[in-house]
């Protein structure tokens, strides 16, 4: 018996595949032009903003031509500089900044205190939502002539009014930082064994830290502009007048170029605080970690 093969319904074959073509090697990209290029400079795009703002205001002065009410430009800077050379300014700002500082850490430190009770406690909570409710809304200026009969004319008044306006900006910040901090992290900490002071520092203060940088640098920005204000009001400090009471005594002997010089001194120390102590620390903790972009 013969067995008969019905035919492949497809023929088979083989297929020998093309050899695939050699890419071709281009050449690189071109670089991007030059302005493009520095455009992409954050620090080149603010010192042109700068620069236009300072043609703005020469033109303005020399249009308005008068320098009691507007110098110009370069007579503010000719004024700061002078003030630099001779020491004068120097010694102001040096006296601003040591008054600064000790009222700027000790209402960081109180900040600290009165948060860390409030995430620890409910009363230390209750006592926080009180106390804020109460001073955040008071200006620390306000307070001046209070601090004045208190603690006499002198660095104790510039302390306490500065303190009085880095606590509550600093305390609410921190503590809506703690609010916000996953319950899981808390829970891990508690899981290892973590409760009161140590979970503050161990869990909170980290996955709140966003938070309370944005409560140092709103405190920072209160406290240097009322200790300009106190300064204007009642000046010097132990015999030695601040950066406000140059401002306000030039002011008076219708100095004007200086008393733009002053302001400008104002304003460059607060770019100085914000550009050298802020943003490194931002940048070494909460964006390198993720937490903000």
């Amino acid at each position: 018996m013969s067995l008969v093969l019905d035919p492949p319904i497809r023929q088979e074959y083989e297929v020998t595949p093309a050899v695939a073509a050699r890419p071709t090697v281009t050449s690189a990209t071109p670089p991007a032009p030059l302005v493009s290029r520095l455009r992409d400079h954050a620090w080149l795009r603010k010192a042109l903003i700068l620069a236009a703002l300072a043609v703005l205001w020469e033109s303005i002065a020399r249009w308005q031509h008068n320098d009691l009410l507007l110098p110009s430009f370069l007579q503010t800077a000719s004024a700061f500089f002078d003030g630099i050379a001779s020491g004068e300014l120097l010694d102001r700002i040096r006296t601003s900044l040591a008054v600064l500082i000790q009222g700027y850490a000790a209402g960081v430190l109180a900040a600290f205190v009165l948060t860390a009770l409030a995430a620890s406690t409910r009363v230390g909570r209750d006592l926080l939502e009180t106390l804020t409710s109460m001073f955040n809304p008071l200006p620390a200026i306000a307070l001046l002539p209070l601090a004045l009969l208190w603690f006499g004319l002198g660095k104790g008044s510039l302390i306490f009014v500065i303190v009085h306006a880095v606590l509550w900006p600093l305390a609410l910040g921190a503590y809506a930082g703690f609010q916000s901090v996953p319950e899981t992290l808390r829970m891990a900490g508690r899981n290892y064994g973590l409760s009161g002071l140590r979970l503050v520092l161990y869990i909170l203060v980290p996955a709140a830290l966003p938070s309370i940088l944005s409560g140092l640098k709103i405190g920072w920005a209160f406290a240097w502009r009322t200790l300009i204000a106190a300064e204007l009001v009642f000046g010097t400090t132990s015999g030695q007048g601040g950066l406000g009471w140059y401002i306000f005594q030039n002011r008076n002997e219708l100095y004007t170029e200086k008393v733009f010089a002053g302001l400008a001194a104002v304003i460059l120390i607060g770019l100085l605080i914000e550009n050298a102590v802020f943003r490194p620390l931002e940048r070494i903790t909460v964006r390198r970690w993720g937490m903000q972009r």
